[in-house]
């Protein structure tokens, strides 16, 4: 604490001074010598499409990344680490896989079929050292949806022995599900594998995380109610489609009186003794340094009760059945039905690897090394797409195993690799014995490894504190996902991430600048007690870019923080022009007939005193006896031409809504927040130029990006009137400018 206050006292004494001339656009550009040069896009081609023997190596190694660390791999320091982390994890792949093949809708064996090719693949082609990849509770259950959905129950009926009664054939069922679980997972190692060739791992930056965790705790919550059935031993069918999971559970309550006592009671026990048996675990876990394989315990507890008490037959409780040893050969995928499932793969393309690659990344930036975002979609696009040819379902990492491969000493795929080699040795040996293992032992394993993703509820009071809107994300996500399903919820949940940020550029905050004193830094006068506006300008910023979903909020903002609406200002005045206009008009007509009438008076005055004058040189007729009303009728005199001067009507002070004593000198618009614009934002600014220009407000733009700047010069901005001398680099040199009386002669001598 004492070396955070030094440190800050310290900054507090360190001062500068900057003495330089006020700079516009041009200037910079001219003291900056601005570079217009630009590599060709034919360049650009030749250079990407070059073939050169460093590039080709370096580009080889990238795409198998085992070639460059397994000849540097540290043996003495790694290999028993390595090797205790890849038994351990294997050991966790026993249990986990047969469990989330139930999940896939699915018979157990291909769970560790799933939990042996794709771990050789990622061994060869991963760039991430602590994952593990294999069986993962939301792939499995996005996979059981596309499976039942295509092969329900009800297409494989057969009649009973019974006349009424009917059986499901199981064989056909599981054989067809099979079929569509590795089809559907190979579409969607293609689609990562072509995602990755084009470079597209940036289509993670879409998920962020309260999205990815909200979808997760969804999950979570789908795969718990598609185990219930197995839990109570009742026979219950599996929806699909929006609702699905309000469905299923409305038919599992319905069924409840169907239950099966010894399934249930395998259930309770089961987690109750895992639950004990994972808090014991951790405690532990601080002075054992391996980690007790608490679920192959359980299933090798329950596979021997099961044999013994024989609780198949006695007590109707289900067991996973025939599991064959060894391997299976690749079967090409089912291409008829490739067109019926794309939705599907693209989904379980995109969420494998968000997964993946955000676990991917924590572990990295803990152990200071990279992880490639293109090649890690390639390395899980063929871990999926060779998967799928051996009858494996779509993979991604496992939290729960990639903590333990760490916390075991894993330093390298190594682990990984030695995790395979176990569940290689399972699969020729040791799967068979585990035939008698019910089905409930494996839901509650499940009950249990979900636990912490449930803790991801949390989240929400976080959240709330911390962000509302990635709150609300995170609960529209989660609502979602469990009302529309996994993958439907999934593209939905990523369009409503994306809204937010749109309503965010529509809803950003609009400040007033004022200057902090003493120094050339500018902050919201809202924000701060001691930070004044200049006297005479108005310095405007938005938080967000200027595009056509906020130009018309920009510029309504605009009005209402300067307190002049231009609009009505310039409609008020043309108004105002027009009534002068008309008054002066109405007044030359009325001198001008005023003055014809005085030429008439002074004309015919004029005669009589002419005739007066005649005829009292004569003395014979008097003024009684003379008739003027000829010529006062008839007006036969020339007109006389008299000029009247009109006072000009002038705009005063109080005579509209928005006075000329209101306005200020000059409006400066901070555009540093801006980083593009498209044709209606520099149709905005361009408005905004010229209605307050008509006004006699002078405005002026700083902080542009050179972007920004391109895209006015694309749109017509700048002509003749219009110059880049009306962009400043800083606030502080448009205001200079501003005090300087709009001066350009005098701005290089302007200094701060």
């Amino acid at each position: 604490m004492d070396e955070e206050i030094q440190e800050t006292e310290l900054r507090k004494r360190v001062k500068y001074h900057v003495q330089r001339d006020v700079l516009d656009e041009l200037s910079v550009d001219k003291v900056a010598e601005k570079s217009d040069f630009k590599i060709p896009l034919k360049d650009k081609f030749k250079d990407a499409v070059r073939c050169t023997g460093p590039k080709f190596k370096s580009c080889f190694f990238s795409v198998i990344p085992l070639l460059s660390w397994l000849p540097q791999y540290p043996l003495r320091e790694n290999i028993v680490g390595d090797l205790i982390s890849g038994i351990s994890v294997g050991i966790m792949h026993l249990p986990q896989g047969m469990a989330y093949a139930l999940l896939a809708a699915v018979p157990p064996v291909f769970g560790l079929y799933s939990s042996f090719y794709p771990i050789l693949i990622y061994f060869i082609f991963g760039t991430s050292k602590h994952i593990s990849v294999g069986t993962y509770a939301v792939m499995s259950v996005m996979i059981g949806s596309v499976t039942e959905r295509m092969a329900p129950d009800s297409d494989f009926m057969l009649p009973g022995n019974d006349t009424n009664s009917t059986i499901i054939d199981t064989f056909s069922r599981d054989a067809e599900r099979v079929k569509i679980a590795a089809t559907v997972t190979f579409l969607s190692g293609i689609f990562q594998l072509l995602l990755g060739l084009v470079r597209f791992g940036f289509v993670v930056t879409y998920l962020s995380e309260p999205l990815v965790r909200a979808y997760t705790t969804a999950a979570a919550i789908h795969v718990i109610v598609s185990q219930l059935k197995y839990t109570f031993g009742i026979n219950s069918n599996r929806y699909s489609g929006p609702l699905s999971l309000i469905y299923t559970i409305l038919e599992i309550c319905s069924l409840l009186g169907e239950t099966n006592i010894g399934t249930l009671v395998v259930s309770i026990v089961t987690i109750v003794g895992l639950v004990i048996a994972k808090e014991l675990s951790a405690l532990a876990a601080k002075k054992i340094p391996i980690p007790i394989p608490v679920e192959l315990i359980a299933i090798i507890i329950a596979t021997v009760a099961s044999w013994q008490i024989d609780l198949k037959t006695k007590y109707k409780v289900e067991v996973v059945g025939e599991i064959p040893s060894g391997l299976q050969a690749p079967v090409l995928p089912a291409f008829s039905l490739l067109g019926s499932m794309i939705g599907d793969a693209f989904a379980l393309a995109v969420v494998g690897y968000g997964i993946a690659i955000s676990l991917g990344r924590i572990f990295a930036l803990k152990y200071a090394y990279k992880v490639d975002s293109n090649q890690e979609l390639i390395a899980l696009g063929l871990s999926n797409s060779v998967g799928g040819t051996f009858q494996c379902f779509a993979i991604s990492c496992s939290m729960s195993r990639s903590m333990v491969q760490v916390s075991t000493g894993g330093k390298s795929q190594v682990a990984g690799a030695v995790s395979a080699v176990v569940i290689l040795v399972i699969l020729l040996k040791i799967g068979e014995l585990f035939e008698e293992l019910p089905k409930a032992v494996l839901a509650a394993i499940i009950y249990v490894n979900l636990h912490g993703m449930m803790k991801q509820f949390g989240d929400i009071c976080s959240l709330w504190k911390t962000n509302k809107v990635d709150m609300v994300v995170w609960v529209m996500t989660l609502i979602l996902t469990l009302l529309l399903n996994p993958d439907l919820g999934l593209a939905a949940s990523i369009a409503f991430s994306i809204l937010t940020v749109v309503f965010r550029t529509q809803l950003p905050k609009y400040s007033l600048l004022g200057q902090v004193p003493g120094t050339d830094i500018y902050k919201p006068v809202e924000d701060y007690n001691q930070v004044k506006q200049i006297p005479g300008l108005v310095i405007f910023r938005s938080s967000a870019t200027l595009y056509f979903a906020n130009a018309e909020m920009y510029t309504d903002a605009l009005y209402e923080k300067t307190g002049v609406d231009v609009a009505k200002l310039l409609s008020h005045k043309k108004k105002l022009e027009a009534k002068r206009l008309r008054k002066e008009k109405k007044a030359a007509k009325k001198a001008k007939k005023e003055a014809k009438k005085r030429a008439k008076e002074a004309a015919s005055h004029a005669y009589k005193h002419q005739v007066m004058t005649h005829c009292s040189e004569l003395s014979e007729i008097s003024e009684d006896e003379l008739d003027f009303s000829d010529v006062e009728a008839n007006g036969n005199v020339h007109e006389l031409s008299v000029k009247k001067q009109i006072n000009v009507f002038t705009v005063e002070a109080g005579s509209g809504p928005d006075t000329d004593s209101a306005l200020p000198e000059a409006i400066i618009l901070d555009l540093s927040p801006v980083n593009f614009l498209d044709t209606v934002g520099v149709k905005t600014l361009r408005n905004i130029y010229k209605d307050y220009g008509e006004a006699g407000v002078e405005v002026y733009l700083c902080g542009c990006q050179r972007g920004v700047i391109e895209s006015m010069e694309k749109g017509d901005f700048f002509n003749e009137k219009v110059t880049k001398s009306i962009l400043f680099s800083s606030v502080h040199d448009a205001v200079l400018y501003c005090q300087e009386g709009n001066n350009k002669e005098a701005m290089p001598g302007t200094h701060f």
